[in-house]
């Protein structure tokens, strides 16, 4: 079931964004990368749902929460305020934290402002180099134009197939096969639709996450077969965050909750405790 909350993070103009809350125990936010939605998170959602009070997040213009309001940009800085007044809005005091891709640069950032008691980063974006960088965007740019000039009817009969599937998600999972037909659907059209993802990608041009988070526990994630942010931005990570876990995700493509829910429920939820 979802919802939505609207709060005002930086003066009177008001956010809204749209979630979903399940499970008991500590609070722990999830958070999406670009040009995704919330529902990345449903093969895990159940399992860390056991042991948490998990609320899962549509970021501010991607699935169903609109952009932000006129004046506010799509930047790092008020991307964290408003998931930190998202917190004070549903009255949690520092949650868990995981994220994927944006939502792992989102994660850390919260990190570091001491808003959250335990980030989980899984192939964060801000560890590349230039040219690293740049690859990824072109990769996204070619996934979010396939997107958008792909006819529903097309999508709905690739979806339909192992070897469709494939064809439409094997850049963002190792193991696309596993991936349903429903999901590969809505998130083609949430890829498409995403109505902030110009103007997010635009604001992570200048990006590069270069601070160590102390005193908050921070593991970081790679999947060995992530084709959009190569596994050996890992490794600068760990450089920066040197108390960080860096743990390698085998077999798993850039947004590895699909490719093996168990490992990535384990990993978040041993990042919490």
């Amino acid at each position: 079931m979802s919802t939505t909350v609207s709060f005002a993070p930086r003066g009177p103009r008001s956010v809204t964004l749209s979630y979903a809350r399940v499970g008991r125990g500590e609070p722990l936010l999830l958070l999406h990368g670009i040009g995704h939605h919330r529902q990345a998170w449903d093969p895990v959602l159940d399992i860390l749902a056991t042991e948490r009070d998990v609320i899962a997040v549509d970021l501010p213009g991607f699935g169903a929460s609109p952009a932000l309001p006129e004046g506010l940009p799509h930047d790092l800085p008020t991307m964290t305020a408003a998931l930190g007044a998202l917190c004070e809005a549903l009255e949690i005091e520092r949650p868990h934290v995981a994220g994927n891709s944006l939502g792992g640069l989102l994660a850390l950032e919260l990190g570091r402002e001491k808003l959250v008691r335990s980030v989980t980063a899984l192939s964060p974006a801000g560890f590349w180099t230039q040219a690293e960088r740049r690859y990824a965007f072109t990769l996204l740019l070619s996934m979010r134009r396939i997107a958008r000039g792909m006819p529903l009817p097309l999508v709905r009969q690739l979806s339909r197939t192992a070897a469709g599937r494939t064809a439409l998600t094997s850049t963002i999972y190792a193991r696309p096969h596993r991936r349903s037909p429903e999901a590969v659907v809505a998130e083609t059209l949430a890829l498409a639709h995403a109505t902030a993802f110009t103007e997010t990608l635009r604001a992570g041009t200048a990006v590069r996450f270069t601070d160590d988070i102390p005193g908050v526990p921070v593991t970081v994630a790679w999947g060995s077969k992530d084709r959009v942010l190569i596994r050996r931005q890992g490794v600068r990570a760990k450089r920066i965050i040197p108390r960080a876990r860096l743990i390698r995700l085998p077999g798993c493509g850039h947004v590895p909750m699909n490719d093996d829910p168990a490992l990535v429920a384990r990993v978040v939820l041993d990042g919490s405790r």
